[in-house]
């Protein structure tokens, strides 16, 4: 068995590709980068960010990335909060 059928995620994302595909019905296909990930990133963030119980640095940690990078994205995706901390 090889990694891509052994993970589950992996698994969900070729069949959601290959129904959209399907549904294109021979138009051609366009941006599927960024709609993947941009489809995927958002229920991970705030998947992470609840794990992490808010904490970013946390949160940064859990993703391998930089907190800053985090904060940017949180911010793309409208998930950061709008009032300050104390």
């Amino acid at each position: 068995m090889n990694q891509a059928t052994s993970n589950p995620m992996a698994v969900a994302v070729e069949q959601s590709l290959e129904r959209y595909f399907a549904d294109l019905e021979g138009a051609a296909p366009a941006g599927i980068y960024d709609m993947v990930i941009l489809t995927v990133e958002k229920p991970m963030l705030q998947r992470v960010m609840r794990e992490a119980g808010g904490n970013q640095l946390k949160a940064a940690q859990m993703l391998g990335i930089n907190r800053n990078t985090l904060r940017k994205k949180l911010q793309q995706h409208g998930l950061l909060s709008k009032t300050p901390s104390a």
